[in-house]
Order: structure tokens, then C-alpha cells, then sequence
């Protein structure tokens, strides 16, 4: 019987956040990232698009600014994402790219790790 791969489901990996729209921000994931996940961490690079966070580079993206809502597929195009950038509690267990320096910088926009 061949595997089966799930995506997270929709923002399950948030567990509280501000009222209405005060946490979330619209952005824009680089073209050639690939496929994110619901829940990846992301930084913002030097030219205003975000990427997946990577506390080793050099382009702005080392700096964790929040977290992907949703799974986006910028695999060959950029593709429009939203972004847990402020103020929220989240699963940490359920974020896919997350070490102790990017807790620092999420935490420093009060998103909460449960």
C-alpha cells in the first residue's frame, strides 16, 4: 500500500490570536521556495518577499518574522501567503522550521509557544 502525505490543515498549528485581523499580514512567498507548509517559519528577505527562515543565510531571511497561516506552492511563481507576524499563541511542536534563534525573534513580536 503506497504512503499517504498530509498537509497540516489551516492554521492548526495556532492555538489563540489577536481579534479580527491584528496578528495576520498578507505576503509574498519567493518564487522557487516550493511547497510550504501550515506552520513553516519565515523570514523576510532584503527585497520585501518572505522565504522559508534559515538562521545560516545571509539574504534576510535569518530573521524569523512570523509564520505561514497556510500551505502556499512557490515552487515556479511567487504565491501570496498569510503571515502570523504578531501577537498569538502557537503549537511549537507543530512549526517546521523553528530553533532557539528564531524562538527569540518570534517571541519578540509576542508569539507565545505552547
Amino acid at each position: 500500500m503506497a504512503a499517504t502525505t498530509l498537509n497540516p490543515p489551516l492554521g492548526w498549528h495556532l492555538v489563540s490570536e489577536g481579534n479580527g485581523t491584528y496578528s495576520r499580514e498578507t505576503v509574498t512567498i519567493a518564487s522557487g521556495e516550493g511547497v510550504l507548509k501550515a506552520g513553516t517559519v519565515l523570514g523576510k528577505l532584503a527585497g520585501g518577499k518572505y522565504a522559508a527562515y534559515d538562521n545560516a543565510a545571509a539574504d534576510g531571511s535569518q530573521t524569523a518574522v512570523g509564520i505561514l497561516y497556510d500551505g502556499v506552492d512557490a515552487t515556479s511563481a511567487d504565491a501570496d501567503g498569510v503571515l502570523i507576524a504578531r501577537h498569538a499563541e502557537v503549537v511549537e511542536a507543530a512549526l517546521t522550521g523553528l530553533d532557539a534563534a528564531g524562538k527569540t525573534d518570534l517571541a519578540a513580536l509576542q508569539i507565545i509557544f505552547r
